[in-house]
């Protein structure tokens, strides 16, 4: 079988897995929200879950390099695996408390932290180079379509069969993507001379490629910047913002939400079907912009479901377009024996602003832009001839803050010389 019709295999058992896993999250987020009724509770999910994620990539990098990445991605799965098990376990005695939760992401994050870049790593051997933005595409296709389905399928059986068959469909699911990797997938090693070296001098040995390659390195600044933004207001605040503007229609939110997966699949099909794009860098800022742009002004100038959607679209659609341009730059640009401990590197730049993101967020939402529009200031009246009034017309000011401060992020990347010259090597 070639490599690539065994990737597919490997794509479609970790989809399945991801499809699994990201219903137990958001089962996890109903549960915790009846117990707390507390969005900042639910924040705190996702904040515990990223910041060991982002700590401990500093040094996860060379310890995938100078191991088999194969047994890296099937040990941090299985220790997943286990934290879910035990989630399972205590909510069958009637034990589980939120603090378990937490404790259950911090351990996903860690082993988030070696799980990605041996995934990644293990892409870069296994497809060909000419197909690293075909799979990028694949790779968007499916993570939007586990963001449609998701929700969906996992309140439908939290409502009759509650967390714990949630649980054990996350578990069926781990346990298929686990004897597909352990059977059928074989990743190919490179030599490494790494054993000798502890495992800070190979975060360091990251940091200095990517010194030595300033483009690259302000590709991941830059898009730490524009994750820092797009968290600010869709992670938080799309969903309040959204209820508050429509009466309360929970209807209204789940078209916007299924609208934004739609675009988000249908960029992903676009960027695997397509040829590969010659000017990389245009594409990943070209898109990032339309997506600030369209997406989040549109959505803040929305007053119904007709609007919001067409936002939704012009957000999601660009992302594949964005991921795919960036795949294929560090693919052509990071030698394989150095790409666990740069991509590491990577994971703890670009993805450190999202947990600020997503408190700040909430809480500008809360004590700032919120009062701030009921009051009777010169400004808020300006405001609300753009964006309207009433409630979650200050979120609505965020999503115009974030679709102007991120557009203009984009515009001047672009022009950086560092990573203009990136299109023509």
């Amino acid at each position: 079988m070639k490599q690539f019709n065994k990737y597919i295999i490997f794509w479609l058992s970790q989809s399945i897995s991801q499809l699994g896993s990201a219903m137990t999250s958001f089962a996890l987020i109903l549960w915790t929200y009846e117990q707390k009724h507390s969005a900042m509770a639910v924040s705190l999910m996702s904040f515990c879950n990223y910041i060991p994620f982002i700590l401990v990539s500093l040094i996860a990098g060379s310890f995938v390099d100078r191991h088999n990445k194969k047994a890296v991605m099937l040990l941090a799965d299985s220790i997943a695996a286990i934290c879910s098990f035990g989630v399972l376990i205590l909510s069958f005695g009637g034990n589980l408390q939120v603090w378990n939760i937490y404790l259950v992401n911090l351990i996903i994050g860690i082993m988030n932290a070696f799980q990605q870049p041996a995934s990644a790593v293990a892409i870069g051997r296994i497809v060909p180079q000419e197909k690293i933005s075909k799979v990028s595409g694949m790779n968007s296709f499916s993570g939007n379509l586990t963001n449609v389905l998701s929700p969906v399928l996992s309140a439908f059986i939290f409502s009759f069969g509650g967390l714990k068959a949630i649980l054990m469909i996350d578990l069926a699911s781990f346990l298929i993507a686990f004897l597909i990797l352990v059977c059928v997938i074989h990743i190919p090693e490179e030599k490494s001379e790494l054993h000798k070296q502890t495992i800070f001098a190979g975060a360091k040995e990251g940091m200095r490629f990517l010194k030595s390659e300033k483009g690259v390195l302000y590709i991941m600044l830059t898009m730490a910047l524009i994750n820092f933004f797009s968290r600010l207001t869709y992670e938080n605040i799309l969903s309040p913002m959204i209820l508050a503007r429509s009466s309360g229609s929970n209807e209204t939110l789940g078209i916007v939400n299924a609208v934004m997966g739609i675009g988000g699949i249908a960029g992903g099909m676009i960027v695997s079907f397509k040829k590969a794009a010659k000017k990389n860098v245009k594409m990943i800022y070209f898109s990032a912009a339309l997506s600030f742009l369209f997406g989040d002004i549109l959505m803040a100038i929305g007053r119904n479901a007709f609007i919001w959607s067409l936002a939704g679209i012009a957000a999601s659609l660009p992302i594949p377009f964005i991921q795919a341009g960036q795949n294929v730059i560090l693919y052509s640009k990071i030698p394989k024996e150095m790409q666990g401990r740069v991509f590491a590197v990577r994971n703890s730049i670009q993805y450190c602003m999202i947990p600020f993101g997503i408190l700040l967020g909430g809480f500008l939402a809360d004590y700032v832009f919120e009062p701030f529009m009921k009051s009777d200031r010169l400004l808020s009246e300006y405001l609300r001839v753009i964006v309207g009034n009433g409630d979650g017309s200050g979120m609505a000011v965020m999503f115009l803050m974030t679709g102007i401060c991120g557009f203009l992020i984009s515009c001047f990347a672009y022009k950086l010389p560092a990573i203009r010259t990136l299109d023509k090597t």
